[in-house]
């Protein structure tokens, strides 16, 4: 028996009916963009992320520089971030001429370190502090109030990159409703995954969401009219379609991820190799999604090999941390400046936990 990494194929089967159905619609209205639909899963992310707004982009890597946009981040200005995500956190700031000021993780929860985030503030002399964008990482929520009480410190936004991770909580509230703003990704490997790429922004804040609106759109609230230079990244109607089929199996899949992890839990300590294999961590402010089952063994490499040969599929996020990037040797960090992130790199690896 193999097993993959992912299995979309069936999760697809068990909704190709209401899915096909709800794209025939959408052929027949001839309406593709920001539309109905796009409309009604606003509408839906927002009621269940617990935000008073939300606005359908076209990628979640859009998510994060629209809303960084909206936050005012340009040229020459700082954004803290975290050196271990996908590469589009910090791509986006650097994309708005602005500067990723990395800080490390927490080595258990491979989040953020808030702890991290004040001795660089403490150390960073020059350049202002526009934002700071913690990564709910694999399922996880950062630790979000010592992050918004550091960002009121210095007067700076907080962005969460909840890519990963709708659904999950941090003391009892959702992800996306957590600070300024929130950042959503709905590429098919997420919990939440439409037929291609998607994105949403969420926040509470009435003048954002406004401005986040009309900067999708070319920077225009009337067309041809445009108060701001804005972007082309528009949600669609097929793609909404697909997401609100989704949405509504969303919470039992992740009860089924859930499940996943507690058995690998229980299947690891039973076998006795919790004290050479690290297993995920889980804070008691948190709700985890578990949008990846990720362990940390010491001869990563060779257990991937040896669980390939086996037909098990795995992955390693991240291989290569951000601040050991080409693309970002001009920041002029050196290896070894982030100890917890370089270390992590090496060891981490993703286990199959997909509900199906």
């Amino acid at each position: 028996m193999k097993v993959a990494l992912l299995d979309l194929a069936a999760q697809y089967r068990e909704i190709r009916k209401e899915v096909l159905a709800e794209i025939e619609k959408v052929c027949d209205s001839q309406y593709y963009v920001l539309g109905p639909i796009v409309a009604g899963l606003e509408q839906e992310i927002a009621r269940y992320s617990g935000a008073r707004y939300a606005i359908g982009v076209a990628s979640g890597t859009d998510a994060i520089l629209v809303g960084l946009m909206a936050c005012g981040v340009g040229h020459g200005d700082y954004v803290v971030t975290t050196p271990f995500t996908f590469f589009a956190t910090a791509g986006s700031i650097a994309r708005l001429g602005a500067y990723p000021l990395f800080v490390d993780i927490d080595h258990r929860t491979y989040n953020i370190s808030p702890e991290a985030i004040e001795h660089a503030l403490r150390k960073k002399k020059t350049g202002r502090i526009k934002a700071i964008i913690p990564v709910h990482l694999y399922g996880q929520c950062a630790d979000m109030s010592p992050i918004n009480r550091i960002a009121r410190n210095c007067g700076a936004k907080v962005i969460e990159d909840a890519a990963q991770s709708i659904g999950a909580k941090y003391k009892g509230k959702m992800a996306g409703s957590l600070a300024d703003i929130g950042c959503f990704s709905f590429y098919p490997t997420k919990n939440l995954g439409c037929f291609g790429d998607g994105g949403m922004v969420t926040t509470n804040n009435k003048a954002l969401a406004h401005k986040v609106r009309i900067l999708r759109v070319h920077g225009s609230s009337k067309r041809y009219f445009h108060e701001l230079v804005g972007v082309n990244s528009r949600l669609d109607e097929v793609q909404a379609a697909i997401l609100r089929v989704k949405l509504r199996y969303l919470d039992a899949w992740t009860e089924k991820r859930i499940y996943n992890a507690k058995r690998y839990e229980t299947l690891f300590k039973g076998a006795g190799l919790n004290d050479i294999i690290g297993l995920p961590f889980v804070s008691d402010a948190n709700h985890s999604v578990f949008n990846q089952y990720v362990i940390r063994v010491k001869k990563r490499d060779a257990l991937r090999e040896f669980l390939k040969e086996k037909g098990v599929g795995t992955e390693v996020y991240y291989p290569l941390a951000l601040h050991e990037q080409r693309c970002f040797k001009y920041l002029g960090y050196k290896k070894g400046a982030f100890p917890e992130t370089e270390k992590a790199a090496k060891e981490v690896l993703a286990l199959p936990i997909y509900p199906e």
